[in-house]
């Protein structure tokens, strides 16, 4: 490889999330200085949005090797490696200790506004690279900074970035207007003012991945507590129902994954929640009583409901790279070379190819997007997958093509397909096509609480289709 444009600058890493700081370590690893510029107050601030969420995957898989290397020094002792932690745990226990090793190379409420080459916005090919990266910076009290940069790791994921309820990928008609009874997020019904906000009335949960599962094994939760008589929830799905909708249940080699599928499987034979299929949402209109009716493309309108839970997935803010040329597929938002490993409409289950700098290069040499923004609006990513990413990534940038092209990671296969993904963390796939699941056997509810405290959700997984 030919050197890169000012080699004595740092590499900006956007994001410090798990695939973010996992980047700054194996950068120091090879001798590179990582700025790590994170929008939110701390380390890991998207994570802790979903902080009571358990994670599918354990401590074991969700820490990454130079992370690890990094804090050993420092006398960081790894949690149990066959434990589940809950989103809270990952940034307390292990986010959190890792910036504070990287001390003042990672930058909190630094938010990147735009990058481009030194001079030269997209059109121009002349010197191009030869010229530095510009990374500009807005901090929360206004401030504004331009940082200049030898590359640049977009470890900045899709949290931010919610889908919205409507079927055609725009918001439905209304449902900005509703915006005071709609969440994009899980709720976290262990906080008081928002378990009184669903406590005794009926909800909509829009979606079909594990996000929505979550929610309504949550939901049916409250319904059977003290303080939560009248609690209904009605699950809207674009699809049918099927014997994979529910995931691979016992035979799910990710055990809390399948275990959460059976769950909301209990809640929907238990009563606790109406599933309504084939309904695709266009408009959200107020009932007299302020309440919300969903209406679909098909003309059928729904009994007003309390609260929306929209889970329909994420996608990537790619506004603030607009000035960089990327070579993304139009359907997925995802590099090209990496969308067919990935897409969802040919791939339900089983593993996705470890895969790195080859598969996440862009005609602008230097640029990455890693973790969950490079895959876009596919809902299929593990942790372990962004690490062994962003590992291939620091050797490529160090010029040592020999490890950045070794394969250093052995992902599972699952050998189940079904809308509840591949995800370690809140995902919020919509679909239910499978394509090798055996139907689930139904949990009793009465055994629904022993399941929340299996179930866990992280921010990841990969797709492949019935792994072997």
């Amino acid at each position: 490889m030919n050197a890169p444009a000012g080699t004595d600058l740092p590499v900006v890493v956007i994001g410090a999330g798990p695939v973010g700081l996992a980047a700054a370590a194996h950068l120091l690893d090879r001798g590179i200085e990582p700025l790590v510029l994170e929008a939110g107050p701390t380390a890991g601030a998207a994570v802790r949005e979903w902080s009571h969420v358990r994670l599918f995957s354990t401590w074991g898989e969700v820490v990454d090797r130079a992370a690890e290397k990094l804090l050993a020094p420092t006398g960081w002792t790894k949690p149990d490696p066959a434990t589940y932690p809950t989103g809270g745990d990952w940034a307390d226990l292990y986010l959190r200790p890792l910036a504070d090793v990287l001390g003042g190379r990672v930058r909190h409420d630094a938010r990147v506004t735009g990058v481009s080459r030194a001079g030269r916005d997209r059109t121009v090919d002349a010197d191009r690279e030869s010229r530095p990266f510009v990374v500009h910076v807005t901090y929360a009290d206004g401030r504004e900074e331009r940082v200049s940069a030898r590359a640049v790791i977009d470890a900045s994921g899709t949290w931010s970035t919610p889908s919205p309820a409507g079927a055609d990928g725009l918001p439905a008609l209304g449902e900005k207007a509703a915006a005071n009874r709609i969440t994009y997020r899980i709720p976290d019904l262990q906080d008081p003012a928002v378990r009184a906000r669903y406590a005794g009335r009926r909800t909509a949960v829009i979606g079909s991945g594990a996000s929505a599962f979550t929610a309504l094994v949550h939901l049916a939760g409250l319904a059977t507590s003290d303080d939560g008589a009248g609690t209904k929830a009605v699950w809207i799905l674009r699809r049918g129902i099927s014997g994979s909708t529910f995931g691979g249940g016992e035979a799910d080699q990710l055990p809390a994954r399948g275990a959460l599928g059976l769950a909301a499987k209990a809640a929907v034979e238990g009563g606790h929640a109406d599933a309504v299929t084939g309904f695709r949402t266009e408009a959200i209109e107020r009932a007299g009583d302020g309440r919300l009716i969903l209406v679909g493309e098909d003309g059928r309108r729904l009994d007003p409901v309390d609260e929306v839970i929209v889970l329909t997935g994420f996608r990537p803010d790619l506004t603030f790279l607009d000035e960089l040329r990327l070579n993304l597929d139009e359907r997925l938002q995802a590099p090209v070379a990496l969308a067919p490993l990935i897409d969802p409409n040919q791939h339900s289950c089983g593993t996705v190819h470890p895969h790195g700098h080859r598969e996440l290069s862009h005609p602008e040499r230097d640029v990455h997007l890693v973790g969950m923004k490079s895959y876009g609006r596919a809902p299929t990513f593990l942790a372990m997958t962004g690490y062994e990413q962003v590992r291939s990534v620091a050797a490529a940038i160090a010029g040592d093509l020999e490890s950045a092209d070794r394969v250093e990671l052995t992902l599972p296969e699952t050998g189940v397909c079904g809308g509840a993904g591949l995800f370690d963390a809140p995902d919020a796939t919509e679909g239910d096509s499978g394509c090798c699941t055996p139907a689930p056997r139904l949990v009793q509810l009465g055994t629904l609480a022993g399941t929340l405290e299996a179930t866990r959700t992280e921010e990841t997984s990969s797709g492949g289709c019935c792994g072997s």
